[in-house]
């Protein structure tokens, strides 16, 4: 759909909607699944070296089974993003140069992952942070994303500029709206300024250096049109995934599709981080 599409880290992306990894994206029958009923970017499950048998959420069979995924796809011109995990920052350097290599169009670290955080803890110093992004924007030439941690030790603004200066194109952060908020489709929202959610917080700081994606309550278009209007260049969906299937994302699209041409829209990009405040 048109009015969906956005460009993502300099890379064209047929929707703004996609899977989060993990959502149905482990195993060839269902990545091939969500290639068929969905025409916006597929996130691989996030992989290491050698494969995973634990923790759960992120078992996985290796690096070598999703680049051979992604060389399939990409002749066909599909769109993919290759999420890495890793318990060193050269295991963290070696899948992303085999996924970078068998055509994904984007990389994305996950840095979010309780794992991660255990094994590599790069939040922990701003150099160790820094060491890992070089390391990978070193051997990778595609677009770069970090998924970052729902609590980090660092300003956002910090972590934005050493983003952007390493040639980070893209932030995954949180969707962690209010429960409460009260906000209009046209970007209203009664109350004092301030960060609605880690997403948009680091659109704000990026001062648009940045793309940033949303991940989390994401269950229908009214909550991907909300998200954009935080911030968000595009959205990721997981529980709803999980309990609808592959079509979840079809619908989603279809239905911020609809939201956009009420609103007299021909296009998402017109209403990323349009929220407005009135005391």
């Amino acid at each position: 759909m048109e009015r969906t599409s956005i460009r993502l880290g300099g890379v064209e992306l047929g929707s703004s909607v996609m899977n989060a990894s993990g959502a149905r994206s482990a195993e060839r029958g269902e990545i091939f699944e969500l290639c068929a009923v969905h025409g916006g970017a597929i996130v691989f499950k996030s992989c290491n070296s050698v494969g995973l048998e634990s923790p759960e959420n992120l078992k996985n069979r290796g690096v070598e089974f999703f680049a051979e995924i992604a060389r399939e796809l990409a002749t066909r011109g599909k769109k993919i993003v290759g999420s890495v995990v890793g318990a060193s920052e050269e295991e963290f350097v070696a899948v992303a140069r085999k996924l970078a290599k068998a055509g994904v169009s984007i990389v994305e670290l996950n840095l979010a992952d309780d794992y991660v955080t255990k094994s590599v803890a790069p939040f922990a110093s701003f150099e160790r942070l820094k060491s890992l992004l070089a390391g990978v924007r070193g051997e990778t030439g595609c677009a770069l994303a970090v998924k970052v941690p729902p609590r980090i030790p660092f300003e956002p603004r910090a972590i934005a500029d050493l983003f952007k200066s390493m040639r980070v194109a893209i932030a995954v952060c949180a969707n962690d709206l209010p429960k409460d908020l009260e906000i209009d489709l046209g970007g209203a929202i009664r109350g004092p300024r301030r960060a609605l959610s880690q997403a948009h917080e680091f659109f704000k700081v990026s001062e648009n250096l940045l793309d940033v994606v949303a991940v989390g309550g994401i269950n229908s278009g009214r909550d991907a049109y909300v998200a954009h209007l935080t911030g968000a260049k595009a959205v990721q969906v997981g529980s709803a995934l999980m309990k609808e299937g592959a079509g979840a994302l079809g619908r989603i699209d279809r239905e911020l599709d609809s939201l956009l041409a009420e609103h007299g829209h021909k296009s998402v990009s017109e209403i990323v981080g349009r929220v407005s405040f009135a005391a």
